[in-house]
Parts: C-alpha cells; sequence; structure tokens
C-alpha cells in the first residue's frame, strides 16, 4: 500500500507544480529571464518538507501520511531536474550573473525556507 500513497501524492505534487507554471508567466531562459515558477516550486517544497519532517520527528504523522506528504507531494512538486536544465540553458546562452544568482536564490532558499519551516513547526 506504500507505493500506492506515494504515487497519489507524486501526482498530484506534479499537478500542483504544474498549476504554478500556469499562474506565473513564461520564462525566456534564452532572453536571461529567471525561471520563477522552478524556484517558487522547489522552495515551497522545502516548506512543506520541513514541516513534515518536524512534525514526523515528533510522530505527528503517520508514516502513510509522510510517504503521501513527503515522499509522494514534495518529491513530484520540486524538480531538480528542470532546474539543473534551467541552469545549464542560462549558461549555455551567456547568461552566467543570472545563472549564478538563481543558483544562489535556489540553494539559500530552499535550505533557508526548510531550516525556518523546521524551527516554525517544531
Amino acid at each position: 500500500m506504500a507505493w500506492f500513497y506515494v504515487f497519489l501524492g507524486g501526482g498530484l505534487g506534479s499537478m500542483a507544480r504544474y498549476g504554478i507554471n500556469r499562474l506565473l508567466s513564461p520564462t525566456d531562459l534564452a532572453q536571461g529571464g529567471i525561471p520563477w515558477f522552478t524556484l517558487v516550486a522547489n522552495v515551497l517544497a522545502c516548506v512543506f518538507l520541513g514541516v513534515g519532517l518536524a512534525y514526523g520527528s515528533r510522530e505527528l504523522l503517520p508514516r502513510p501520511l509522510q510517504l503521501f506528504l513527503l515522499t509522494g507531494f514534495c518529491g513530484g512538486f520540486s524538480t531538480f531536474s528542470t532546474f539543473a536544465a534551467e541552469l545549464l540553458i542560462l549558461g549555455e546562452e551567456g547568461h552566467i550573473g543570472v545563472a549564478l544568482g538563481y543558483l544562489g536564490l535556489s540553494l539559500v532558499g530552499g535550505i533557508g525556507a526548510l531550516y525556518l519551516a523546521l524551527l516554525v513547526a517544531r
């Protein structure tokens, strides 16, 4: 049954990421635009994960819900492969400063969001 929780959460997470993509304006990487939808999805996934880990560590989140939310939803909602591809495209198009800024925003934003969510949820 664990696979079903992961499957369902992953599908819903992917749909949520697609929804964010539809809400935000498309980014033209060739023109040096920051891919905001990927950044927003990844940082929000870190927030969800931080809250889930804090609740899970206090046994406030049952194992099936951990599989659904943390493994499934967060896994489907966040997207490292898209992040990596966008960084590569920005670099190949000569937008090194934007690529480095995007890298920094993603790392600091994601780790910071996870850390703050853990602190608040604890």
